[in-house]
């Protein structure tokens, strides 16, 4: 028997350990090997993060034999088994529409958490995933999906959300990016560039999405539908490419103290309505564009992405880094599986989707740019009389204006002039009408260059 006042130590009772979170892996290229990789190396540190082991349960590939680094007892060809089965998380990297959509449909709908890299899904039906996720209850995370491994998405959905986003501008490709400053470096042309970056495994054996702008379109079909909680698809953003890039074009650009970029540009647009009041919109679009070398996206080289975002309370903030590769897009991914499976042991949620304000897209032809335009002109009294009142036609304001012999000769040394003009900013429809009415004058020879011109005062 204790004497008085004393007591008898009590053991506490054991907590029980968290049940592991148990993962799917839908992929296993180059991101889905990196995922497996870093699953296994931090395995402690991500089980300490998370308050619960990560467990890899199973790894849908079509071809298991080209996949020596996973063991062999997680592998299978069967993908809507593996999902179906007693999984919490579901990872996809496998990109494409199909089979991926219906496969985290599935999981969504049974309370799966989803986390994915696929901005072609993503910027086609985020809307059908995002009911999914409401209705059970899961999470849809999606950090790797634009821009690798820089942290965009988060920022855009949680730390700006009580903010007022009015501009995104950014370097989303890494592919055209590394094209477009080799060319500017070395004076190459397109095809030349293009063939060294195939080898050198920048760009794909088939570029087409990432040359032709398919890629950032629908990376700005993301950024914009967060930023302006409207839901944008990739078919509402204009688009154009960078096969049509001339190595003359680039060679201009420098020579007026700017570069060529491929860029993705969201913006909200306000106009004034019949009744007086605000109206807002949306424009979204995707081409290659002069900026000024000051710029800081002029210095972003290779295949480095840098998104600027422009908010009222914020001001503007400019995220860097890798935008694509194994490593850093796992990065991302491994990210957003710590977020959904700490939901998952804590009881939390994560962010839903915020289409609330449901802003109309406006066309491209409303939408006011700048414009960049090179003639070769007669060298004759009255030319630029004739060109000037073509601007003033169509409503369009030049900014500056320089006139030089053709090939850096003096004016009239073989009866041709090279007239370069700069546009203030104006409806596109209204330039490209500009550019058009141009093309046939009978003093214009030829329009040897267009480009927009963005990065700078309107």
């Amino acid at each position: 028997m204790s004497e008085l006042g004393e007591h008898t130590p009590v053991e506490p009772l054991p907590v029980p350990s968290p049940a592991p979170v148990r993962v799917a892996l839908l992929g296993c290229g180059t991101v889905g090997a990196e995922v497996v990789r870093l699953l296994q190396e931090q395995a402690d540190d991500l089980a300490a993060r998370v308050g619960a082991t990560v467990e890899l349960a199973g790894v849908a590939v079509r071809r298991p034999h080209r996949h020596p680094e996973v063991p062999a007892s997680l592998l299978t060809t069967d993908a809507a088994t593996l999902v179906a089965s007693d999984v919490d998380v579901v990872v996809e990297v496998i990109g494409g529409i199909e089979p991926a959509r219906t496969l985290l449909l599935d999981a969504l709908r049974a309370g799966k958490s989803v986390v994915t890299a696929n901005k072609a899904l993503l910027a086609s039906h985020a809307a059908e995933l995002f009911a999914a996720a409401d209705a059970s209850g899961a999470d849809l995370y999606f950090e790797a999906a634009v821009a690798g491994a820089i942290p965009l998405i988060r920022p855009l959905r949680e730390s700006l959300a009580g903010d007022r986003i009015t501009r995104v501008m950014g370097i989303v490709n890494g592919t055209t990016n590394y094209i477009l400053s080799a060319m500017d470096a070395t004076g190459s042309g397109y095809a030349e560039v293009l063939e060294e970056a195939t080898a050198l495994g920048y760009a794909e054996a088939d570029p087409t999405a990432d040359v032709d702008g398919y890629d950032a379109a629908a990376k700005a079909a993301i950024l914009a539908s967060l930023a302006f909680h409207t839901r944008v698809t990739a078919a509402d953003v204009y688009r154009e490419g960078i096969s049509t890039v001339t190595a003359a074009d680039v060679a201009a650009a420098k020579e007026i103290g700017r570069t060529v970029k491929l860029l993705a540009i969201c913006e909200r647009e306000v106009d004034t309505g019949e009744d007086g009041e605000p109206v807002e919109s949306v424009s979204v679009r995707v081409h290659p564009a002069m900026v000024p070398r000051s710029h800081p996206l002029a210095g972003v080289g290779g295949a480095f992405n840098a998104v600027f975002v422009e908010a009222e309370a914020a001001g503007q903030l400019m995220f860097y880094g890798q935008g694509a590769g194994g490593a850093p897009t796992a990065s991302a991914v491994l990210g957003d599986l710590v977020a959904v499976a700490r939901n998952r042991v804590m009881g939390g949620r994560g962010p839903r989707e915020s289409a609330y304000a449901d802003l109309p897209v406006r066309p491209m032809g409303r939408t006011r740019t700048r414009y960049y335009i090179a003639l070769d002109v007669a060298d004759k009294p009255g030319v630029l009389t004739q060109v000037a009142a073509v601007f003033a036609e169509h409503g369009v304001s030049i900014a500056s204006v320089r006139q030089e012999g053709r090939d850096g000769a003096d004016v009239g040394e073989d009866g041709l002039a090279n007239l370069v003009v700069i546009t203030h900013s104006a409806p596109d429809a209204a330039l490209r009408s500009t550019v058009d009415k141009l093309a046939g004058l009978p003093v214009v020879r030829e329009v040897v260059s267009v480009m927009r011109v963005e990065g700078e005062a309107p």
